[in-house]
């Protein structure tokens, strides 16, 4: 029998069919699904295209190419068309991150001509829980951050974005697109921090969030109170509010490197489920 297949930009009479994709993996696939929800298929509102492979006719892997691109449920044949079309319309974004072998397949496409990346990151294991580790108290002076304390938490998370990424979020634009994110969250009360004399020296977002699940992103210490465990004891304070105001499933991800982050988080109740990747441009 003979298989047709075909790739095309989704529109909004689309979302019905792009929501049963993205529900198939519902953790994978939370931050697109998050953008989804709330934005639905517009370009102008989601940010970006969403992309769909179709096999005879049902609509089976999308790619989500915004400021990120990202591959959803794709395997080796719409991963194939996916990175035809990122390759025509030319390099947009500023990573491809995903699930680890359908992005690491993505990216032995576009490498030839999108390359060389500025930095891979090929195994970051993604961690899930549905529950918090008794072991571990909370630590009861993390709190949500409030909606006059942006100016407070910016420096904290410039710092966590910079360590992480390599790169400062104020190049380019002055840190506009990025402040607008932080306040995003602060706004929706998905912002935690420690703070101490004026001084946040613990903070953790919850990021994407569904109904089915969220994604806890930004987890920083103070430099100079590194080691004292407020990592846990923090992280535990973001998990008790992300299981029990969010949603049944949290999960994050984590460079593969960071040995005392990836103990950590499985002292809070975390367990490697899979792995993620992310080519940084």
């Amino acid at each position: 029998m003979l298989t047709t297949t075909s790739t095309r930009a989704l529109g909004p009479q689309d979302l019905d069919q792009a929501l049963g994709v993205l529900h198939r993996e519902p953790v994978n696939n939370a931050f697109v699904t998050a953008r989804v929800h709330v934005s639905g298929l517009d370009p102008w509102r989601l940010g970006g295209e969403m992309w769909g492979w179709y096999q005879d006719g049902r609509l089976e892997s999308l790619c989500y190419a915004g400021a990120n691109l990202v591959p959803i449920c794709a395997g080796p044949d719409a991963i194939r068309a996916f990175a035809e079309r990122a390759r025509r319309q030319g390099r947009r974004c500023s990573s491809i991150v995903g699930p680890a072998q359908p992005t690491g397949a993505l990216w032995s496409h576009l490498e030839p001509h999108w390359g060389p990346a500025r930095e891979v990151r090929r195994h970051q294991p993604l961690m899930v829980t549905s529950s918090l580790a008794t072991q571990i108290a909370p630590d009861p002076y993390v709190r949500r951050v409030r909606k006059d304390e942006l100016d407070l938490v910016m420096p904290a998370c410039v710092a966590m974005f910079t360590e992480e990424v390599g790169i400062s979020p104020l190049v380019g634009d002055g840190g506009l697109v990025y402040q607008a994110r932080v306040a995003e969250l602060v706004g929706a009360g998905r912002s935690f921090a420690r703070v101490e004399n004026g001084r946040v020296i613990f903070k953790a977002e919850i990021g994407a969030t569904t109904p089915q699940a969220c994604q806890i992103q930004g987890v920083w210490v103070a430099p100079d109170r590194r080691g004292e465990g407020l990592s846990e004891t923090g992280m535990a304070a973001v998990l008790r509010y992300a299981l029990t105001e969010v949603a049944p499933v949290a999960s994050l991800y984590v460079n593969d490197f960071n040995t005392a982050a990836r103990a950590a988080y499985r002292r809070v109740g975390f367990q490697e489920v899979g792995a993620f990747m992310s080519v940084l441009f």
